[in-house]
């Protein structure tokens, strides 16, 4: 790939499909947005738009075949996977490989993966294929336990339970919030941990594994709502994720950016799930490093050189939300959201809203954790989300 402009396929046009799509402009890329709805948060940004059921294996296939890009993107996890595998079996590219892709959207078979075949630490866990099943294998783990679909994405049908009284509505729970007609839910050990941290972790083509500095995050019923960089790790801590991080990206292969989450306990580095792709706590990037996530992806797809990462003292994202449900949306608060040094203020351009949908974020930098933290914070406070101005 030395020569562009290069046609960039993405599956899923959401907020971070919006900003790859940027970075792949950037770069003089042609870019096709694919996703289920028109006027998706990448489509408006991109040369194409594609409007398709992505889980139609038929579909997607008549449409990358039509459009033949250098590579294809996935962004999302509802895919029809096996078709993806006969695309790599063509010729097309896949990032960062369709095995990958396949694996990590289904909680059963990265945790197998992960805490079979590589013996990584993980929490402890059984699955369950009916509610009775989830009543037996649920009793030996202690409680509270988590309750979550092998298939399903932002913490939908996810759910903690403290004793067998509540496990025929967290199975009900689970079923309802899965993706797909999957009838398997996976149960955890609930740990108390200490810090949720991302660590997103570059593989290169022609070149080393990198590790941006560790994300904190914090999540509200399965869905990020803020995140910090760089979290406070020791030695220990880093060195023990990169290991686990480095040897699941491994096994993974091809190239680009994972989010590679993992739990802190004391001192001990507990594996927590992967995500191919960059990941939304990793929005705080767009402010504290020089390289933003999306940007490093596309140099790593894209096989180009990453030189080194520099990233700020402290910097901080806080999530904005709706509140309702709207057809159509403006936004109110702008501009006290913007009157602080070093804070910023994206708006994803979803056309409508649910409420807890994630409509936009701010992000903020600061001398220390505590300060970029608070006025990300407040930035986020400031700015409403209310019924369209033609509504």
């Amino acid at each position: 790939m030395s020569r562009f402009p290069r046609t960039v396929l993405l599956l899923g046009s959401g907020e971070l499909g919006k900003e790859v799509a940027i970075a792949a402009q950037r770069l003089g890329c042609r870019v096709i947005a694919c996703d289920r709805y028109a006027d998706a948060p990448a489509m408006q940004v991109s040369d194409v738009a594609e409007v398709l059921t992505m889980t139609d294996a038929d579909n997607l296939l008549k449409v990358i075949r039509r459009h033949r890009p250098d590579v294809v993107i996935p962004e999302i996890e509802a895919l029809a996977v096996a078709a993806l595998a006969e695309l790599e079996q063509e010729g097309t590219t896949v990032i960062p490989t369709a095995r990958a892709t396949a694996v990590t959207m289904n909680r059963d078979r990265i945790r197998d993966l992960a805490a079979g075949e590589l013996a990584l630490r993980t929490a402890r866990f059984a699955y369950a294929s009916s509610a009775e099943e989830l009543v037996k294998v649920s009793e030996p783990l202690g409680w509270p336990v988590v309750v979550k679909p092998v298939m399903s994405s932002s913490g939908k049908g996810q759910s903690v339970v403290s004793s067998a009284d509540g496990l025929q509505e967290a199975w009900n729970a689970a079923l309802s919030g899965a993706r797909g007609t999957s009838t398997r839910v996976i149960v955890e050990e609930f740990l108390q941990f200490d810090l949720e941290i991302t660590l997103l972790t570059v593989r290169q083509q022609n070149g080393d594994t990198l590790f941006c500095a560790p994300i904190g995050h914090e999540q509200k019923n399965g869905d990020y709502q803020c995140s910090w960089q760089p979290a406070e790790l020791n030695d220990r801590q880093l060195q023990q994720a990169q290991a686990m991080a480095r040897t699941v990206t491994d096994n993974l292969g091809g190239v680009g950016l994972f989010g590679v989450e993992f739990f802190l306990c004391g001192d001990e580095v507990i594996f927590s799930e992967l995500s191919p792709r960059p990941h939304d706590t990793g929005l705080v990037t767009l402010i504290s490093q020089n390289m933003s996530e999306f940007e490093l992806h596309l140099r790593a797809v894209l096989n180009l050189p990453i030189p080194a990462l520099r990233t700020a003292d402290a910097a901080a994202s806080r999530v904005i939300l709706a509140d309702q449900p709207l057809e159509s949306v403006s936004y109110d608060g702008i501009n006290e959201a913007l009157r602080e040094d070093d804070t910023q203020v994206l708006l994803f351009g979803k056309p409508d809203a649910r409420a807890g949908r994630r409509m936009g974020v701010a992000l903020a930098r600061g001398e220390h954790l505590a300060e970029a933290r608070s006025k990300a914070d407040r930035a986020a406070g400031c700015v409403k989300v209310l019924p369209g101005v033609n509504s």
